[in-house]
């Protein structure tokens, strides 16, 4: 088990050594940019700062959790000094707000996605809500691990005039709300209270894929996961 742990955090720092990469190689063009004096690496373009420090957070709280990372060590991983992230971001908290917003937005898109309206049927799509859930913190562990801290630290970490992510998880949950009425209308059960439904739902989603990231169900692919998922979902909208 130890040597697994080693192994992960291995593959874990190359992974996101190559994502950041990624965002660094693509906007490092043009006049302007800022390199790390110390490696000669080129790096980000003026404009792209922010993005860097964002991917960079992304893969640091991937690797150690929400409270894992500081401004620094992300300066440090984009290759800038430890003032440079100030001009984005007022502290860690502000970081950290960013990312999870930007999480949310990408978690909603995939939620709608998933559901297209209760085709073909409610239920059906009720259902790869679930697992389009699953599957977004598995593919997005950093992202995921951001979105769900205190939601009263995030909102205030976001800057006036933005979308806070406690905002943007309120979409989520809208969606939620919307496809967890037309279920329960599609199966004749009283629809007065859907957001009832949508809060169970999403607690049993949320508590799967914590166990899933925790590495407790060990179904390959997260597969017990997935089955847990499915088995629990029948159970709340037939209301068993």
């Amino acid at each position: 088990m130890r040597q697994w742990g080693v192994s992960r955090g291995k593959t874990l720092k190359l992974k996101a050594e190559k994502n950041l990469g990624d965002t660094l190689n693509g906007s490092a063009a043009g006049d302007g940019g800022e390199g790390d004096k110390a490696t000669g690496r080129r790096g980000y373009h003026h404009g792209r700062l922010k993005d860097a420090l964002i991917e960079a957070a992304r893969n640091l709280i991937e690797q150690r959790g929400p409270q894992g990372f500081s401004l620094t060590e992300a300066a440090r991983l984009v290759g800038v000094t430890p003032a440079a992230p100030y001009r984005h971001f007022t502290d860690r908290d502000a970081l950290m707000g960013e990312v999870a917003r930007r999480g949310f937005d990408l978690f909603n898109d995939r939620l709608r996605q998933a559901w297209d309206d209760g085709r073909p049927e409610a239920e059906a799509a009720f259902a790869r809500m679930g697992r389009a859930y699953l599957d977004f913190a598995r593919q997005e562990p950093g992202y995921y691990r951001s979105m769900f801290t205190r939601a009263p630290e995030l909102d205030a970490s976001c800057p006036p005039g933005s979308v806070a992510s406690p905002v943007a998880a309120a979409k989520s949950f809208a969606l939620l709300n919307e496809a967890a009425g037309a279920v329960l209308r599609a199966r004749r059960r009283s629809s007065s209270e859907p957001a009832h439904l949508a809060l169970q739902v999403w607690a049993l989603s949320h508590g799967a894929a914590t166990l899933m990231l925790g590495g407790y169900l060990p179904g390959a692919g997260g597969s017990d996961a997935y089955s847990l998922l499915d088995s629990g979902l029948r159970t709340l909208v037939r209301g068993g």
